[in-house]
């Protein structure tokens, strides 16, 4: 353990790490606390999951704090979920058992009392999400400077989270206000484990102020890692699939998380994981973690899974995909495949703590094709798509870049209101002022705001009194007086479920009185449904709601990257054996690479399927290929006279084509990106796509801007036509 680092540390955190049994400190640590002692710059602390990095920042943090305590909160430390600010409680508040700084979490799940205890008495460290910051700054505006006017730290957590999302937008525009009321800088330290692009990320952590990052060159620990993949094939008709029966081995008397794409699937494995388990005679050890589930619930899944030894399985969405040390963790399970190299990464870092190899196993099921079907309906999209997506990381280290956003209108709309909330009224010039020196709004031009002011009078959102001051409108205090509006992402109004008294969590349809659907992976029959306090009372029942009536949350899926397409394809076209894939993913992969070459895949990117109908494999990510959908809708209608346009994004696209045209699709499409053709030119002057929260509250002529900017890639597009 380096001497000088170890004794420069308070007291109380010396016995802390004697106490524990610590041989050294981490290099993350060291590094942390050279930079956080000797420098006044901001800090990036990039390194693997698993590496000590909230205690990397927060021993050198609390040691500053005890040696020169604070007057006001003096640690402000944001997270992306609830669950993740849970954790860090119980791990600082264990850590600070000796010292006299306190800890306080904030978020919708805390109670009133516990918040005002903070608010009588502001200090140490406050624990916050966006939402309830966003909360703190409107309602305890007139209390900002008795609150936050010593504060010195921001600790974010899993930047990688925020960053390129109107979400992380909102932290800096948070921030930057808050700053505007201390007229303090605090020095900001952001986290992650999953960084492809550090600039980007030191950017983006300083973004409105004038200190520098500095992000220590940290040697990654070896780990070691296993992996497999699984294939299966599944038959909607049969109670028990095959693959449900292999997750229920591999996790059996273990302690597992399993992670799913959506919210449906998670219920859906649980729900057969616990009949399989009744069956066979043994415990119910499973749980699901996901935004619907209930608070309690959610803790109950949280608390068993720390657990030291006794075997858990929790299946969860990305709820539980950031940063929680589940330390006794002894296997991850991914159905299907994530979107991304980073969130693989941080799936597979959620296991392997304690010095254990990382252990992730991938399930991929897809239903048996008919041996007559179409090539793009033969090919095992997911597997492919894992495959690749381990391929990347194992050969090239390579994660995501994150791209920003240029034009985010909702937040420019949330701000506006948040800052007429907070201050009651104020002149357009000084909102206008206090606006678009933000950060976040840097592209965005006065003639684009005043258009908006305009927009949000007429619609009554905001209103001019007659000294020509700004306040907020009748039909705007109906959306900021909901604590919904905190959020910048979309919130869909869900209706509570219950059994008596006890919430079980929450579904966007009510389903009919008789009907059953599954929640929190067990099985309710519907009692009764109160349309106006949009609660459902129901009861438990035996047996496995039926999968295709298990719907009830609307999900959006993110975007794929345009290199984990290539790579797929790649992996389609090689003839690698890759070590991890068990039996039937490899006997998956030989057989559907030979039906690719046999049908011509390896040489040509557009294939005839059928008369009059082609199909076009792209290899571009989710933007390029929506580009490209835009371009043959706008430009190739008539003169490849398509009656109709299909196709799954990004995997692969069909035509229907007039006759003899076949021919002429590809030297159509290439003669088109020759063309001066411009994003503008893809979308009409009648579309006005609204795609963010506060989207229909903004001119057609902006949400337009946004998405010709935000949302199409023609130079991309382009490149990979390129290729073909």
């Amino acid at each position: 353990m380096s001497n000088s680092t170890f004794s420069r540390l308070a007291p109380f955190i010396q016995e802390y790490i004697y106490l524990h049994n610590w041989t050294e400190l981490r290099p993350v640590q060291v590094a942390a606390c050279e930079v956080i002692f000797e420098t006044e710059a901001h800090l990036l602390v990039a390194a693997a999951t698993a590496a000590g990095k909230t205690e990397a920042v927060f021993l050198p943090i609390l040691t500053l704090l005890q040696e020169n305590p604070t007057t006001t909160i003096g640690v402000l430390y944001i997270s992306p979920i609830k669950a993740l600010i849970n954790d860090q409680f119980q791990r600082l508040n264990d850590l600070l058992k000796t010292a006299d700084i306190p800890v306080y979490s904030w978020h919708g799940d805390i109670s009133q009392s516990r918040k005002n205890k903070l608010l009588k008495s502001p200090q140490g460290i406050l624990q916050i999400t966006p939402e309830s910051l966003e909360s703190l700054l409107i309602n305890k505006n007139q209390e900002l400077i008795r609150l936050f006017a010593d504060l010195r730290f921001i600790v974010i957590d899993e930047i990688h989270a925020f960053m390129g999302s109107q979400r992380g937008f909102q932290i800096i525009c948070q921030l930057q206000r808050l700053a505007k009321f201390t007229k303090i800088q605090p020095r900001r330290i952001g986290l992650s484990a999953t960084l492809g692009d550090y600039s980007m990320a030191e950017e983006w952590l300083s973004s409105g102020t004038e200190k520098s990052v500095i992000t220590p060159n940290i040697e990654a620990e070896k780990r070691q890692i296993k992996l497999s993949i699984e294939h299966f094939f599944t038959n909607k008709e049969i109670e028990l699939s095959d693959h449900e029966q292999y997750i229920f081995n591999i996790t059996k008397s273990r302690k597992c998380l399993i992670f799913a794409n959506n919210r449906t699937q998670t219920e859906s494995i649980i729900s057969s994981l616990r009949n399989i388990a009744k069956t066979a005679g043994f415990p119910d050890i499973y749980h699901v973690h996901h935004g619907s589930i209930s608070a309690s619930l959610r803790q109950a899944a949280e608390n068993a899974m720390r657990e030291p030894h006794i075997p858990a399985v929790t299946a969860a969405t990305l709820t539980l995909e950031l940063g929680i040390d589940i330390g006794y963790l002894e296997r991850v399970i991914q159905l299907e495949s994530p979107l991304s190299v980073a969130s693989f990464l941080q799936r597979l870092g959620r296991s392997g703590r304690r010095g254990e190899s990382a252990d992730m196993r991938f399930v991929c099921a897809e239903i048996k094709p008919l041996s007559e079907a179409a090539l793009p309906e033969q090919i095992p999209w997911q597997l492919l798509q894992s495959i690749a997506i381990i391929q990347l990381y194992l050969e090239e280290r390579w994660i995501e870049p994150i791209t920003p956003i240029k034009y985010p209108w909702s937040l420019l709309y949330h701000q506006t209101m948040s800052i007429l909330a907070a201050t009651g009224e104020i002149s357009p010039a000084a909102l206008a002022q206090q606006i678009l020196n933000l950060s976040p709004f840097a592209h965005i031009s006065t003639d684009d705001y005043k258009l908006l002011l305009r927009y949000l009078i007429d619609l009554n959102h905001i209103q001019k009194t007659e000294q020509g001051k700004l306040i907020i409108g009748l039909a705007g205090e109906k959306i900021v007086n909901k604590f919904q509006f905190y959020a910048v992402f979309a919130d869909h109004q869900e209706y509570t479920v219950k059994q008596g008294t006890t919430a079980i969590g929450s579904i966007v349809t009510p389903p009919t009185v008789g009907n059953q659907f599954g929640l929190a992976g067990k099985s309710w029959e519907v009692l009764e449904v109160d349309f106006k306090k949009q609660v459902i009372l129901v009861k438990q029942v035996e047996g496995k709601a039926n999968g295709k009536d298990n719907i009830y949350w609307r999900g959006g899926s993110g975007n794929i990257h345009t290199r984990i397409l290539q790579r797929m394809r790649q992996v389609l076209l090689e003839d690698t054996e890759y070590s991890y894939l068990q039996k039937n993913a490899k006997l998956r992969l030989q057989e559907v690479r030979k039906l690719t070459r046999k049908l011509g895949l390896d040489k040509q990117n557009i294939l005839l399927l059928e008369k009059n109908k082609c199909c076009i494999f792209p290899w571009m990510g989710t933007v390029a290929y929506r580009t490209l959908e835009r371009l043959l809708n706008c430009f190739c209608r008539e003169s490849l006279e398509i009656s109709s346009i299909g196709g799954i994004n990004p995997y692969y696209l069909t035509l229907k084509l007039g006759k003899d045209k076949f021919s002429s699709v590809y030297s159509e499409i290439a003669s088109l990106c020759e063309q001066r053709i411009t994003a503008e030119n893809l979308v009409s002057h009648a579309e006005a796509p609204e795609l963010q929260k506060y989207d229909q509250f903004i001119p057609y002529e902006l949400l337009r801007k946004a998405f010709v900017n935000d949302y199409l890639d023609i130079e991309e597009m382009k490149k990979q036509v390129s290729l073909w």
